[in-house]
């Protein structure tokens, strides 16, 4: 082991007690059961200090080798937002006119979803989320490899959607495909990847959600137990 590497004890979690962890759990799952994605979003302003301590959380998850091989980009100025909505809107006019193939767009139908992508201009908040595929050592140039990348990034991704569920905020997850437009809208350097955008702000007085996607498979289906 490195002499260099140093250990802290861990004092990371509360001392609950069963019956306390029993109810933070069912109480977690609750809060969680009311998740949904939405695409009607009010333009109603969000204070930026709320957007900042979710991805501070996001920024806690875990990562191959604690190398946090992520970046989120904010867009709230509504110039670049309206950019990035009309990028997105041609990639997507292309994927509904047969690039996504018959299979993907019958799946999609229930959901109503369409080329046209408003909430991109309307909601506050626009987080581009990339993936840095390596990072650069600010001193020499060097690469510096980074692991499990998209795995890590996919954590970060969750623990971000959660806080800001948490924080009272509806949440959409955009996947434009190709998304290398908004490396280049947003300056990001070549190797960062975008993976998604997460749209954020409150739910308009009209959003409404598909009865299917109120529809979640059952424990038994989504786990298996080696008791």
């Amino acid at each position: 082991m490195s002499a260099e590497f140093r250990v802290v004890p861990f004092e990371g979690l509360p001392d609950y007690t069963e019956d306390e962890r029993q109810q933070r759990s069912r109480d977690f799952y609750s809060l969680m059961q009311r998740r949904r994605t939405i695409r009607d979003f009010s333009s109603a302003p969000v204070d930026r200090s709320i957007i900042e301590n979710a991805i501070r959380t996001a920024g806690l998850a875990p990562s191959g080798a604690n190398k946090q091989p992520w970046h989120f980009a904010v867009v709230s100025n509504p110039d670049v937002k309206t950019k990035i909505r009309q990028a997105a809107e041609i990639e997507e006019e292309e994927f509904y006119a047969g690039k996504a193939g018959e299979a993907w767009l019958k799946d999609l139908l229930p959901l109503g979803t369409d080329p046209q992508k408003p909430f991109l201009e309307i909601a506050p908040y626009l987080i581009v989320v990339f993936q840095q595929n390596y990072d650069i050592d600010l001193n020499t140039g060097e690469k510096i490899k980074h692991y499990y990348i998209q795995e890590s990034v996919g954590l970060a991704c969750g623990f971000l959607i959660t806080a800001l569920h948490n924080a009272g905020l509806a949440t959409l997850t955009h996947t434009p495909s190709p998304m290398g437009f908004l490396r280049d809208l947003l300056g990001r350097p070549k190797h960062e990847k975008p993976v998604m955008i997460i749209v954020t702000g409150h739910p308009s007085d009209s959003a409404s959600v598909p009865q299917e996607a109120l529809n979640k498979k059952d424990l038994d289906v989504i786990s298996t137990w080696f008791e």
